[in-house]
């Protein structure tokens, strides 16, 4: 393959197309003056060949490379060499069948670059593989020979002279592809250890836990079937056991019906025998009266009277005085209830008064809030609408963060409504879809839902009466709780009560203590932090504190603070108020110094306000309440609250206690009798509930209530979304308008802001004020309702006291006057009373019967109701209930314990709602899919470790051969080498061998001889005969490969 022509076009100097022919086919010269082109040509060569090394065709870059870099209106560069392709001896691989070869290159401005082969784009490779299969390397250092670099052979190594060698021989291809083998092979090898490691890290434990999965999934499927069998052979026995009870449910209530007609026809004859008793004790006393007027029995009779007469006389004296007793009683009763009207009263205003307060403090904190949410949005519009930047990072700023803000809840709000209208339509279409099977559930529990209703509103009744009662669950046993524990934390005094002295009593804790000018802003948070202690009575001793107590003749209840039992506050304290100002310097004080006081009633200050902290705002309350290091009360300015651990309790509440057991007592007997009533009456309730619930439709009725309600809740959301949706078009259009605004007159809309900022903080300040005024005024209020509420109780208290005397007189008079009845008379009537207690007996016997008929009849009707679930939950049953209890079959109930069934069943269940939701259903086909991958890596790997091993065999082979054609190579270069020399320079001669003692795989070495003597150094031997070596060294190969090399000058 050799040159028959290059075409140059826009490559450097060469602006226009130029056409070089008439190439020799062994030796080409170009000459010229300097600066002609004639390195050009070189270049343009060496360009298509693909050299990569830019200097040595004298450029930078690409773009060097075209005419004038493409100032002069030529935009590419294009070289194209045409080869003689005739010899297909010597011929590229896959290129025979063509007679010419032509190889293009262009560039275009910008540093595009393409291969053309006969035409057709190429990649740069696929031009590189061609070269190289016809031993033409244009990368190869000894290709193009420049000025000066022939000599430079002689300074060679002998690496390098093998691989002037290596390239006459063809073997240097050979290298390049060995080393791409090996690359192949290292990237093979990483193939290898990345399908190692899929399935060692992950197929592997994938597939072992399906493995796993697929175990339980068997031994689920398993457990499925025997849930199956199980449950048809319990609902067979327990359907054949309803069908016997239907059976002998309709028998039973013959034999109880006919007992009720004999119970009735003996009460009538009852009735009659009463009547003519009756009759009889009329005759009796007529007879009596009639022998009481004869003879001197009158007389006897007289002197009875006038005995029964003085009796009479005491017992009148007697009911006399009760009755006086009685009558003093009511006075005390009467006034005592216009003191509870009163204090009732009172309480209703105090009520009212406090409640008033409490709407008007929410609705101005409300007001207040929403001030202060409108000052901050003022003041944020009016700082970016002055400087350009939000104050807040992350937001948009001015006007157009208001308005998309606006946006974005006006889309939020129509959103929901749009989803509330969706919803609202699909559960009125499944109301209307489930409303004719709930009319008929309705109708086939009709009985047992009024049964429910009955049975509830008995227990409501109860509830309301523990409710009048005033009945708390576990109340009893806290405030027996409360006496234990107060008893041991105070033990009882029982030294003699001395004088009071009164230096003994410091007053109420409110007078004991001052704020300073400095903290009169903490006024708030230092009166909530006291709370009720502020009306706490200071002492010096627990004993003065019991004599206050027993002889102070006090009008209201008091809490005693006596200085010798309060501890002051702890070193452990200490380090949470510490704790607490580092976690927010300068925001955190304790209450306790903020007041001034005298140091003798330093305790009791350290009691009421020692244990908590006063912060400056809500933040720094909830960081500091709540951080595990300080963990203590704290109020803010505004008198917030945050308490995590509860509050401190008086130590005088043993009395209260003590007083409140006592008064309860009673009161807590009766509750507790009708809470008895009320379990039981829960009981049956939760019974019907039950036997309602097992019937499948009373699902359907709970489940359409709980749509009526849904749709309620819906229709609300969306008024409430609809409000929503218009305040955010209303703001729309103002922030618009206000947007147009600012955009025609900037100065005068900020001027307008300022003085509506300005106006806002003033109202907003005033506000504050009012708000903390109010809120002090409601706590006021609290405390008058809590102080009447607490009196009312005492009222209260004495009026039962005064209800029990009274009736307690009551009985004692009727008492008196039971004793007096006749004797004679009871016995008269005993016979009557006897009968009337048998059919009373009986009544009570055919009551009973007539509510175990009732019962009969909604066993019957449950028994029938539960034949007819189970027939339409189960369609089995239609079909094998032939077979129920039949011996050989499935449900021969003789051959199996149902109640170890049952027992199973449950277990079966439970284990089977576990494993529901812990297998995989998808498992099966999971494994399958993972063990198809895995069988394919392992495939993919064997067929990796296989190609590996025959690249390996490759090299192998393809080494030996490379060491035979290189010794080959080595003999005829050597050979001709030494003919050229000696034919040149007569009764010389000269040789490539390897080092001393080395082999040629190690190098050449260029050897010399000058008639018989061999030079051991080239340095011996003239210029004229180095220059000959050096060029005969490049000759050398050339003579037994016919490829092209390049010299320039």
């Amino acid at each position: 393959m050799r040159v028959v022509e290059v075409i140059i076009d826009g490559f450097k100097s060469y602006a226009v197309r130029t056409v070089i022919s008439g190439w020799d086919e062994s030796f080409n010269s170009i000459t010229g003056l300097n600066g002609s082109g004639k390195s050009n040509i070189l270049d343009s060569i060496c360009f298509v060949l693909g050299i990569t090394n830019m200097t040595t065709v004298r450029a930078q870059n690409l773009q060097d490379l075209i005419y004038k870099r493409g100032q002069a209106g030529v935009t590419k560069a294009s070289v194209t060499i045409v080869f003689d392709n005739r010899d297909k001896k010597k011929s590229p691989i896959g290129f025979e069948e063509y007679a010419q070869i032509s190889v293009t290159r262009q560039i275009v401005l910008g540093g595009t670059s393409k291969y053309l082969i006969n035409g057709h784009r190429a990649q740069q490779q696929t031009v590189q593989n061609l070269f190289q299969s016809v031993q033409l390397n244009i990368n190869n250092p000894n290709f193009l020979i420049m000025q000066g670099r022939i000599t430079k052979v002689l300074n060679m190594k002998a690496v390098e002279i093998l691989a002037m060698i290596e390239e006459a021989a063809g073997t240097r291809m050979f290298e390049d592809r060995r080393d791409k083998a090996f690359k192949t092979m290292a990237k093979k090898e990483m193939k290898v250890q990345e399908i190692t490691e899929l399935l060692k890290e992950e197929i592997e434990p994938k597939l072992e836990k399906l493995r796993t999965e697929k175990r339980a999934f068997l031994d689920f499927q398993q457990t499925q079937n025997d849930l199956e069998r199980l449950t048809r052979v319990v609902v067979a026995h327990d359907y054949l056991k309803n069908q016997e009870k239907v059976s002998q449910s309709a028998n039973d209530l013959e034999l109880k019906k006919q007992r009720a007609i004999a119970l009735e026809e003996s009460a009538n004859r009852l009735k009659s025998e009463i009547s003519f008793l009756e009759e009889d004790i009329k005759r009796v006393k007529a007879q009596r009266d009639k022998e009481l007027k004869k003879g001197g029995k009158a007389q006897a009779l007289e002197d009875e009277v006038k005995k029964y007469s003085h009796e009479l006389v005491r017992l009148a004296t007697v009911m006399d005085l009760k009755k006086s007793s009685i009558a003093e009683e009511q006075e005390r009763k009467l006034a005592t209830q216009k003191t509870v009207s009163e204090m009732e009263s009172l309480l209703k205003q105090k009520t009212k008064v406090y409640e008033k307060l409490q709407s008007q403090y929410d609705k101005a904190k409300e007001d207040l809030e929403k001030q202060n949410l409108e000052v901050e949005t003022k003041e944020e519009l009016l700082q970016t609408l002055q400087t350009g930047v939000a104050s807040k990072e992350g937001q948009e700023s001015g006007y157009q963060g208001q308005l998309q803000d606006a946006r974005n809840r006006l889309s939020a709000a129509s959103t929901e409504q749009e989803q509330a209208k969706l919803k609202i339509t699909h559960l009125e279409k499944r109301i209307k879809e489930e409303e004719p099977r709930a009319k008929k559930a309705k109708e086939q529990n009709a009985g047992l839902l009024g049964d429910l209703e009955g049975l509830r509103s008995q227990a409501q009744k109860l509830e309301k009466e523990l409710q009048k009662l005033g009945f708390e669950a576990g109340k009893e046993d806290d405030m027996y709780k409360q006496e234990s524990a107060i008893q041991q934390k105070y033990p009882k005094n029982t030294g003699t009560v001395r004088c009071l002295k009164t230096s003994k009593v410091k007053g109420l804790v409110a007078q004991l203590f001052t704020i300073d000018k400095n903290h009169t802003a903490a006024g708030t948070a230092l009166e909530i932090c006291a709370g009720g202690r502020l009306y706490n009575v200071v002492v010096d001793t627990e004993v003065t504190g019991t004599q206050l107590l027993q002889n102070g003749k006090l009008r209201k209840r008091v809490t005693i603070i006596p200085l010798n039992k309060n501890c002051c506050l702890s070193s452990f304290g200490r380090e949470k108020i510490g704790a607490a100002q580092k976690i927010a310097p300068g925001k955190v004080d304790l209450a306790l110094s903020l007041v001034g006081y005298d140091e003798e009633v330093s305790t009791a200050m350290d009691y009421v306000f020692g244990n908590t902290l006063i912060c400056a705002d809500a933040a720094t309350a909830k960081r500091v309440t709540f951080d595990a290091s300080v963990r203590m009360k704290s109020i803010t300015l505004e008198g917030d609250s945050y308490d995590p651990s509860g509050t401190l309790s008086g130590e005088t509440e043993l009395g209260d206690i003590q007083a409140t057991i006592a008064r309860e007592k009673k009161k807590m007997d009766q509750a507790r009798k009708i809470k008895q009533e009320l379990d039981l009456k829960s009981h049956e309730v939760k019974l019907t509930e039950e036997q309602i619930g097992s019937n499948s439709s009373s699902s359907i009725i709970q489940e359409i209530e709980n749509m009526k309600a849904s749709i309620i809740q819906l229709k609300q959301d969306l008024v409430e979304a609809k409000k929503r949706q218009d305040e955010a078009a209303k703001d729309i259009k103002r922030i618009e308008k206000d947007m147009k605004e600012f955009d025609n007159n900037k100065d005068g809309k900020l001027v307008e802001l300022q003085s509506s900022l300005d106006s806002l903080r003033k109202a907003l300040t005033k506000n504050s004020t009012a708000v903390k005024a109010l809120h002090k005024e409601l706590q006021s209020a609290q405390m008058d309702t809590e102080q009447v509420g607490g009196d009312l109780s005492n009222a209260q208290e004495q009026l039962q006291e005064d209800s029990h005397d009274i009736a307690q007189a009551h009985l004692d008079d009727e008492r008196a006057k039971l004793s007096g009845f006749d004797d004679e008379l009871h016995s008269l009537e005993q016979a009557s009373r006897s009968k009337a207690s048998r059919i009373t007996e009986e009544g009570l016997e055919m009551q009973k019967l007539g509510h175990q008929i009732e019962k009969f009849h909604k066993e019957q009707q449950a028994a029938v109701q539960t034949v007819s679930h189970m027939e339409k939950e189960h369609d089995w049953i239609a079909d094998e209930k032939d077979n129920f209890g039949r011996t050989g079959t499935p449900y021969d109930f003789k051959g199996q314990n149902i109640a170890e069934c049952k027992s199973t069943l449950r277990n079966l269940t439970d284990r089977f709602q576990g494993m529901k939701k812990k297998i995989n259903p998808k498992v099966m086909n999971m494994i399958d899919s993972v063990e198809k991958k895995e069988v394919a890596l392992k495939n993919m790997m064997k067929t990796v470790i296989r190609d590996k091993k025959k690249i390996e065999e490759t090299i192998s082979s393809l080494d030996e051969y490379k060491k035979k054609a290189l010794q080959e190579t080595w003999q005829k270069v050597n050979k001709n080498f030494g003919q050229i020399f000696a034919e040149l320079l007569p009764g010389s001669f000269a040789k490539l061998d390897p080092p001393e003692g080395k082999t040629i795989a190690d190098g050449l070495e260029v050897k010399v001889s000058l008639g018989k003597v061999w030079k051991q150094s080239l340095t011996e031997l003239s210029g004229g005969q180095r220059s000959l070596i050096a060029l005969f060294t490049h000759y050398g190969p050339i003579t037994i490969q016919s490829s092209t090399h390049l010299y320039s000058r």
